[in-house]
This record gives structure tokens, sequence and C-alpha cells, in this order.
């Protein structure tokens, strides 16, 4: 089944202005078109290889009420003979099969997200999502490039016990592969997480549960605000991630600390970095590496009124990995956010 890559990411809003403001201001990306339908409208953005759609109306008020804003769709761009083959594994599951109102087999995906079916397209270039009346902005003719240059992964948050069955699900549905797992044990706390790829690396899904047997965290309150399992977090694959993070916090973006012992022990454990280690500490870096690389990387708070989707900037230098100490800074740090908050 060969699934190429991820042909855009579609996320539902209550405020449509608001958040392709905070993308396109905040982020760098580009208006490139717009769509308005009976009960929904909806406007693509891009930067780099990633497109983002971002939709509101009437027909997307369920979906709102039920988990706030966030991605419903993350739709796939697949060789045609796939799209077949992938239905037809959903349906010997029991997975719900579905044709959408723009004529896209959808399969189903974890809670209340799905995955369109799309075709893929010859070169690297993306593509309008199909079945829709897009109108192309007159943005997006002379919209400089911005820093961000691809989708790195998607981060899943499911509910604990239920990793393994997500993960054996897209194995056996979406043909991706078992890539890494990694347990963090935080405290009385803790998240299990397992990384599934495609074969042709397009497509990257880190899914993460709490472990039921802990005392609940961040990961439980993430689901309640969302009602349940979701897209946790977008990250946005970078080519200089430093002068990338202070342009984003300049335009409002706001990113979370990172206390300085972090960096006082990351001088110890990479002394090749040692250069660097100030700049990281200004902007509030993490940085891991395993035998491929280094790795490094941040994420913001959720820019949404319920806390829900947030994003993430990462810049590989050879690393393959997702940065396993960086797992439970990120943990340390989302925790120190939510009781901060709390």
């Amino acid at each position: 089944m060969a699934v190429h890559n991820i042909a855009y990411v579609e996320l539902y809003t209550k405020d449509k202005v608001s958040a392709v403001d905070h993308l396109v201001s905040a982020m760098g990306f580009t208006r490139i078109a717009d769509s308005v339908e009976v009960d929904r409208s909806s406007v693509l953005l891009g930067q780099g290889d990633v497109r983002l759609v971002v939709t509101s109306g009437r027909g997307v008020w369920r979906f709102l009420d039920e988990h706030g804003d966030g991605v419903a769709d993350i739709a796939l761009a697949c060789d045609a003979a796939a799209v077949t083959e992938i239905a037809e594994a959903a349906d010997a599951v029991g997975a719900d099969v579905t044709t959408s109102a723009y004529g896209s087999t959808v399969v189903a995906g974890f809670g209340d997200v799905s995955h369109s079916l799309v075709p893929a397209v010859a070169g690297t270039a993306p593509t309008l999502p199909p079945g829709r009346n897009w109108v192309l902005s007159a943005d997006a003719a002379g919209a400089a490039p911005g820093r961000i240059v691809g989708l790195d992964h998607i981060a899943i948050c499911v509910t604990g016990g239920n990793l393994s069955a997500q993960a054996d699900y897209y194995q056996k549905v979406l043909g991706l592969s078992h890539y890494s797992s990694e347990y963090v044990d935080v405290g009385g706390q803790a998240m299990d997480s397992i990384v599934v790829r495609s074969d042709s690396g397009g497509v990257t899904f880190t899914l993460v549960a709490p472990d039921p047997g802990k005392d609940p965290g961040q990961l439980d309150a993430f689901l309640e605000r969302n009602g349940g399992q979701g897209v946790q977090h977008l990250a946005f694959l970078v080519e200089d991630i430093i002068p990338t993070v202070r342009e984003h916090r300049r335009n409002g973006v706001q990113f979370l600390s990172t206390p300085d012992t972090y960096y006082d022990l990351l001088t110890e454990r990479f002394a090749d970095l040692r250069t660097e280690i100030a700049q990281l500490r200004d902007v509030r870096v993490l940085a891991d590496r395993d035998e491929w690389g280094h790795l490094l990387q941040v994420f913001s708070r959720s820019p949404y009124p319920r806390n829900t989707l947030f994003y993430e900037l990462i810049q590989r230098r050879g690393s393959r990995g997702f940065g396993s100490a960086n797992i439970r800074a990120l943990y340390e740090a989302v925790e120190r956010d939510r009781l901060t908050a709390g």
C-alpha cells in the first residue's frame, strides 16, 4: 500500500480569522486560496511543503463543540491502487469507510479524526486539495518563502491502554511500520509512545498515551479538554531553528519555558555544542542526539481557547529519532505549564 505523504492537514476552528492570522502573521504561512461552501468556508495556507486547510462554519460545529479547535482530517496522498487497498483493509478490521462531499475516500483514523485519501501527483509540488471550488489568493504569487520547510511528524494522543491497538491499526490499514517506542516516567505519572512511519518517510505519526496505572497527568488533561483522542501537536521542520524561534516570538508565538538547569546539564552532555548553548538557552530550544546526529526542537503553547492543539519547531542535523531526553523535557515543560495555569 503506497502512502506517499501528507497531502494536507485540515483544522476546524470557531474563529477562522484569528486562526489564519496567527498562522500567517506569527508563523509565516501564506494564504494560497479560499473556498466557500453552503455550510462552511475554508482557507488554504502553505509554507514549504506544508499545506493547512483552516475551516469554520455550521457544518463543523459538532466537531468544535465536542473537541474545540483542532485537526479533523489528515489527508494522505496515495497511489490510485492503494486507495482501494486501504479501503478494503479498513473495512476488514471494521473501521468506517466513507466518501466525502469532495469525492474522496475517507477512512477512520482515531477519535473523530479521519484520513481523506487523495491522488498522489507526480513531482514534489503540493497541489490544491481536490473537490472544492478554490479561488486563488493574490497573496500567493509574490509571497516570500517562510522558514518552515516541511511537516516532520504529527503527535497523536490516544487513551491509555489503546496505544498498541492504534499502532497495529495503522500497520494493517495504512501499511505504516513500527519505527521506535519510548516510555517516560516522571514522578507518579508516565507516558508511553510508539512512532509509526510510511515506507516513503513522508508520513510519521508519534502516538502517545498516558499510562493508566499511573497518576493522571498532562495527557489525561489533554484528552479531557479535547473530548477524547486527537492531534496533540504538529511538528514543523525548519532549517535554522534559532532565528526561526526569535522571529516567531517577535510575531507573537508563545513558547514553553525550559529551566536554566537543563542548559547547565547540556554543557556536560554535549561538549560539541558548547559554543551554541548560550544561544539555545536564550531561545529555550532543546537539544538531543542519536547515532546519526543532533536534534533541536521547541514547543509552543496552544493558541486555541481550550488549550488543545499546539505546534513544534524541529531542526534535524542528521538525527533520525525524536530525542529521548527531549521527550522527558517536553513532558516536564508541559506539566509545569499545566500546573502554573491551573
